[in-house]
C-alpha cells in the first residue's frame, strides 16, 4: 500500500509539472514595450523599421546590426512598409536597402509619406561624377573611394555653360550640392571635414542607362541658350 501511494503521488506531481510546462510553452512571448502597446514587432525589428523610414537608406557598412535584422525579417518589414504604400528595395551585392513609393498597376497615385524633391543641376552633375569615379576606382581594385570637396567643386565648374558668368554664385551652388549629398549620405563623412567617402548606394541610384541619359542632358544643356527652359531627366530620389 505504501509503495502504491508513493507511486500515485509521484504520478500526480509529474502530471502537475507537465501541465505547468505546457502552459508556459503555449503562452506567447509578449512584444509589448509600453502600456497599451499592440505592436507585433520585436524591439530590434522596430528599430530597423524606424531607420528605414527615417533615413534615405541603410547599409551593412553603416548599420550592421540593423542590416542583419533586415535580412532575417525581410518579409515582415516589407509588409509594414507596404501598409503605408511604400516598397522595400534590397541590393545584396552592394548591401544597401531603401524604401520607394509604391506604384499601382493601373497607375493610380497612392498617398505618400515621402517628399519627392528634385535634385538641382549641380547635384545631378555631382551624382554623375561620383558614379563615374566610384566605378573607375572599384575597377582598379579600391574598396574605399575618397574624394575631396575642392576637387568636386572644380569638376562641377567644368560643366558650366559658356554663357554662365556668375562664377562665385556657381561655386556656392556647387559647394551646397556637396553638402546636400553628404546629408543624403551619398557622400560619407570622414575624419577630415573636406574629404568624403563615396557610398556604394551611388551604384544602385544610377544605372548605366540613367547615367547615359544624364550625360546627354548635361551636354545638351551646355549648348542651348540661357533663356531656353530646361528640365532634367527624372531621377528617382532616395527619400
Amino acid at each position: 500500500m505504501t509503495n502504491d501511494l508513493a507511486d500515485d503521488l509521484t504520478d500526480d506531481l509529474t502530471d502537475d509539472l507537465s501541465d505547468e510546462e505546457t502552459a508556459i510553452d503555449s503562452d506567447p512571448v509578449s512584444l509589448s514595450l509600453f502600456e497599451g502597446d499592440e505592436g507585433g514587432l520585436s524591439v530590434e525589428q522596430r528599430r530597423t523599421l524606424v531607420l528605414l523610414l527615417k533615413h534615405r537608406y541603410i547599409s551593412a557598412a553603416l548599420q550592421p546590426t540593423e542590416w542583419q535584422t533586415l535580412l532575417r525579417s525581410q518579409r515582415l518589414l516589407k509588409s509594414r512598409l507596404n501598409d503605408v504604400f511604400l516598397d522595400l528595395h534590397i541590393d545584396l551585392h552592394y548591401e544597401v536597402a531603401f524604401k520607394r513609393q509604391a506604384v499601382a498597376e493601373g497607375g493610380e497615385r497612392f498617398p505618400t509619406l515621402l517628399h519627392d524633391v528634385a535634385y538641382t543641376r549641380e547635384e545631378t552633375i555631382l551624382l554623375v561624377l561620383l558614379r563615374q569615379r566610384f566605378r573607375s576606382e572599384r575597377a582598379n581594385g579600391l574598396e574605399i573611394v575618397l574624394v575631396d570637396r575642392d576637387n568636386l567643386v572644380e569638376n562641377v565648374a567644368h560643366f558650366r555653360p559658356e554663357y554662365a558668368t556668375d562664377l562665385s554664385g556657381d561655386a556656392r551652388k556647387a559647394a551646397a550640392a556637396v553638402d546636400s549629398l553628404a546629408k543624403a549620405r551619398v557622400l560619407l563623412k570622414t575624419s577630415d571635414p573636406d574629404r568624403f567617402r563615396i557610398s556604394a548606394v551611388i551604384e544602385v541610384l544610377l544605372s548605366v542607362e540613367r547615367l547615359g541619359e544624364l550625360l546627354d542632358w548635361l551636354r545638351e544643356e551646355n549648348r542651348v541658350d540661357a533663356t531656353a527652359p530646361l528640365t532634367a531627366p527624372h531621377l528617382e530620389p532616395l527619400v
